[in-house]
């Protein structure tokens, strides 16, 4: 299995403060106080020892109940959010007579971030008749397999990567193939790349259900506005406004890889979002597929423009000391400096804005903010992450409840049920109003924009030893020791799988 974006998101979890602007991939879909296990697309939120391992719930009507499947308790949770006639016609048509039936959904989110997930499906129950029993377990990635495998599968679970698809498809076989409605949804509201990570075999299995963009570089407005810096909209412009900050005497970067034993999954993300954009996302696919070698010379310039920021003691690490210091600065810490004036930007996803203290003002004119990640100023690569959903079953009910979830009816029954935000969908029907934050819109209106090229977390992609194993290694040791980028690849090709 591939590195996961649970993983990078747990990391976050334990990284970040006791604020949180609540839930969303892997890695995770967050936020408030928050169970050890949350999505892998979301945006993070603290880890609380109260929290349960494991949550249930249940649709019924106009109404959700849910509680700790450890204390069996349970409470409402709310009211029905508004349905829209022509989405429930068109489902009742395609699937007619399944009131009274149930379909289970089984996922790494827990309570409480597993209530705005639950509450969304109260539409589709209101629609159809068709109740929907809700689980979730911090445990997900091992106790799916164990589970499919004795025969005790869920009909619908939330897989948090491609590469875990990929396993489940090929070693169960138990995975079943979505219907002709899911696959009309994605034609029509996602970018196509969507629809190739959710399929294995030239075949589509899942559909998308959250995502993140991780091209983002995190910045001050108020320190922008008083220096007199412009937003870049090139990669020359980046390389320039460093330029000119360094020439100050001060820290343009800062970084950290740090993240327990998942660290060094920061530097691979610099590394994909600049494949992106020196290379271009066809070789960019032709890389994580291994159809070119690792080292292959678009991505040693790649890797070498990254050092051109990351080994460059004029550049790194403002507020922590030099390159090297990235290697042990805490991921979830390294973009603090930016509030105190140490560094003036941060390159991170959207779920990073969980990290800032409470009280910490994110938006276009406040204390900090993002700007996406420029290329050559005609294209707009973006990478990202996000979450699927899988079915075992080819039920009726169960196809009825795919076609919801990835149809634009959910994706805004999720907004709405996500009052303090930390969620998005790169649903292209999805109404980025409903959104709760200024990050949350900004990553939807990159993920709708129809110029942007979406590329999913390359990492995630790759054989796990070398997604989550020798490419971590290789970018902490070229951060930490100033490997140089033709060794630092050469030493991650050796290790690709035979």
């Amino acid at each position: 299995m591939a590195k996961t974006s649970a993983r990078k998101v747990m990391a976050t979890i334990a990284a970040a403060s006791a604020f949180a602007l609540v839930i969303s991939a892997c890695g995770s879909d967050n936020n408030s106080a928050t169970p050890s296990s949350t999505p892998p697309t979301s945006t993070p939120a603290p880890e609380t020892s109260a929290a349960p391992s494991s949550s249930t719930g249940t649709t019924s009507g106009s109404e959700t109940t849910g509680g700790s499947a450890t204390s069996g308790s349970a409470s409402p949770s709310g009211s029905a959010i508004p349905t829209d006639d022509a989405w429930c016609d068109e489902i009742k048509a395609a699937y007619p007579d399944i009131s009274g039936k149930s379909v289970s959904i089984y996922t790494s989110i827990v309570a409480p971030e597993d209530k705005p997930h639950i509450d969304s499906f109260v539409p589709f129950t209101d629609c159809t008749g068709v109740t929907v029993n809700y689980e979730g377990n911090k445990d997900f990635e091992n106790q799916i397999k164990l589970r499919v495998q004795s025969g005790s599968a869920p009909d619908i679970a939330y897989i948090p990567q491609p590469g875990l698809l990929q396993t489940l498809v090929n070693d169960t076989g138990k995975v079943v193939p979505a219907p002709q409605t899911v696959i009309d949804n994605l034609a029509k509201y996602y970018d196509p790349a969507w629809a190739e990570y959710g399929s294995v075999g030239g075949k589509l299995f899942a559909s998308p259900v959250g995502a993140n963009v991780k091209s983002f570089v995190w910045y001050s407005p108020k320190a922008f506005a008083t220096a007199g810096y412009k937003v870049p909209t090139t990669l020359d412009e980046l390389k320039t406004l460093s330029d000119t900050i360094a020439a100050t005497g001060a820290k343009p970067w800062c970084a950290g890889f740090e993240s327990g034993t998942a660290t060094g999954w920061p530097g691979t993300d610099w590394l994909e979002d600049f494949v992106l954009r020196t290379a271009g996302p066809d070789v960019y696919d032709q890389w994580y597929k291994h159809e070119i070698p690792f080292n292959d010379p678009k991505i040693v310039t790649a890797l070498t423009a990254v050092g051109d920021y990351l080994q460059n003691d004029k550049y790194v690490n403002g507020g922590f000391g030099g390159p090297d210091s990235i290697a042990t600065t805490p991921f979830g810490e390294a973009g603090l400096p930016l509030l105190t004036g140490k560094c003036w930007m941060h390159r991170q996803a959207s779920f990073y804005a969980a990290n800032f203290p409470a009280g910490t003002k994110v938006s276009e004119d406040g204390d900090v903010y993002a700007f996406y990640l420029p290329g050559d100023g005609t294209t707009k690569p973006v990478l990202g992450g996000g979450e699927f959903a899988a079915a075992f079953s080819d039920r009726p009910e169960v196809q009825a409840f795919q076609t919801y979830l990835s149809s634009p009816a959910w994706s805004n029954a999720k907004a709405k049920a996500t009052p303090n935000g930390g969620w998005l969908s790169a649903n292209k029907g999805l109404d980025t109003s409903l959104l709760a934050n200024p990050i949350d819109k900004l990553s939807a209106e990159i993920l709708q924009d129809p110029a942007s090229v979406f590329r999913f977390d390359a990492s995630d992609l790759m054989p796990s030893s070398v997604g989550a194993g020798t490419f971590w290694v290789g970018m902490t040791s070229f951060v930490r020791d100033g490997v140089d980028a033709a060794s630092t690849l050469a030493t991650i090709e050796a290790s690709w799988p035979k």
